[in-house]
């Protein structure tokens, strides 16, 4: 037999269901006659009033592969929240073979963490099995466009694209291009930015090469670039990955930074200020917002109210030793 409801036991009362609600929690404004009414059918049927959903102080950290700083500076973001409010953390990486992510959701609804904060890219249909069991989630540094309802933390990733270019042409560069990443939401809003900046300044569009976001992705579309016979001047990057790549290309083909080239990057990496010369690079405060994004992700997994769902925190230029007046 299906489980008895309240819908059920006002109609046949022959009241409303608020008047059930009042009569099963305890209050006032129901005549005695109706409410000994009600009282004898949840008797009869044995109805019980359901209860929230026990916490299980367990939040989850959703990415699709650890493999570089930026996934550990994320993770350094979580875990000083989850310490600080002593809250267990399960990390879920996908790995290459998102296929995984079907055991993943079933696993998870079986634990069910208080809130869940996801770096990969779930699909609507994801979203709404983690809604249907009542399990909040925060997207950190969204990929790819999503429901005005979904909470989410990211970055002024067009701000931080426009600072760039506007550097070097600060710096008198004319001719720049732009290695941009794959056609995801933060690498459109960063080469948008960059456009922007060569547009305010009156200058030609420049070339735009896309590759992965890795070193391997910035050396073949450097390669590219700095062996036709105009080469540009300068290369902003997507990334401070593939900016590496940018180095090791200039390397092969005799070219010195910023000598010959200047060079600038996004994320702020650690590895930025390692490289020789230093890396000028966009900062994405990536610690910040994982802790910005688990701060909002706990909120909701204890039922708060938040003033809102959507955070963007801001970037910032850091200027190093890759980038210096065209020759």
């Amino acid at each position: 037999m299906k489980p008895v409801t309240i819908s059920y036991i006002a109609e046949t009362a022959g009241v409303s269901v608020p008047t059930v609600s009042k009569v099963i929690n305890g209050r006032s404004g129901v005549a005695a006659e109706t409410r000994a009414r009600v009282e004898a059918l949840i008797t009869q049927y044995g109805y019980r009033k359901s209860s929230p959903p026990q916490r299980t102080n367990l939040m989850e950290l959703v990415v699709d592969e650890i493999e570089h700083m930026w996934g550990v500076e994320i993770i350094r973001g979580v875990q000083r929240v989850v310490r600080e409010h002593r809250v267990g953390l399960v990390l879920t990486e996908f790995g290459p073979d998102r296929s995984t992510i079907r055991y993943w959701i079933d696993d998870t609804i079986a634990r069910r963490p208080d809130c869940i904060v996801t770096v990969a890219q779930l699909s609507e249909a994801e979203q709404n099995q983690l809604r249907a069991r009542g399990i909040p989630f925060v997207v950190l540094d969204p990929a790819t466009e999503f429901g005005e309802d979904v909470p989410f933390v990211g970055a002024t990733n067009w701000a931080g694209g426009r600072s760039a270019t506007r550097h070097l042409i600060g710096l008198g560069h004319r001719d720049i291009a732009m290695i941009s990443g794959p056609g995801h939401l933060y690498c459109q809003a960063r080469l948008d930015g960059h456009r922007s900046a060569l547009h305010s300044a009156g200058l030609p569009p420049g070339e735009v090469l896309q590759g992965p976001l890795t070193e391997d992705g910035g050396h073949t579309a450097a390669r590219d670039l700095l062996t036709r016979p105009a080469r540009p001047s300068a290369i902003v990057t997507g990334n401070d990955r593939q900016a590496v790549g940018v180095y090791r290309a200039a390397r092969e083909l005799g070219l010195r930074i910023p000598a010959d080239l200047s060079v600038v990057g996004f994320d702020d990496l650690p590895i930025a200020g390692m490289l020789d010369p230093a890396l000028t690079t966009v900062h994405q405060p990536l610690t910040e917002m994982a802790v910005a994004a688990t701060e909002l992700a706990l909120a909701l997994g204890r039922g708060e109210t938040v003033s809102r769902i959507g955070i963007e925190l801001a970037t910032s230029l850091v200027v190093r030793d890759s980038t210096t007046p065209p020759s």
